[in-house]
């Protein structure tokens, strides 16, 4: 997902007839900058997730710069907690952040996906530091 000047709208199944359209709320909160409610005196308190997934798509390049590594590494490692505790040794990361990059599938481990999650997490950062 790409974030733009105009809101991404998508929709939610209902349990009513009509389908209601629901804007994310990472969109609303960091690139548009929409508060819930009333104004709140001084700034807003920045959207935490936002920050989370930008510490994942960091993880996840610096995956990609050594993917061969990584690669072998989760290969060698018995179950996925083994693979996790080696991929964090590995690459300095969280567990959190580990465990994105073991739940990966090896078919997102492509120039291609990479310079996407790049673009991403570029857009992430300005819209953050905004």
């Amino acid at each position: 997902m790409t974030l733009t000047a105009a809101a991404p709208v998508t929709t939610r199944p209902s349990t009513r007839r009509r389908r209601r359209p629901v804007v994310p709320s990472l969109w609303r909160q960091v690139v548009g900058g929409a508060a819930a409610g009333p104004e709140r005196a001084g700034q807003p308190e920045p959207d935490r997730s936002a920050y989370t997934q930008l510490e994942i798509y960091d993880a996840v390049l610096s995956a990609f710069d050594r993917r061969t590594e990584v690669l072998d590494t989760i290969a060698a490692a018995s179950d996925r907690e083994t693979a996790v505790l080696r991929i964090r040794a590995l690459l300095d990361v969280s567990p959190g952040q580990a465990g994105a990059i073991v739940d990966l599938p090896l078919h997102r481990f492509t120039s291609g996906t990479r310079d996407r999650i790049r673009d991403r997490a570029d857009e992430l950062r300005r819209a953050l530091s905004r």
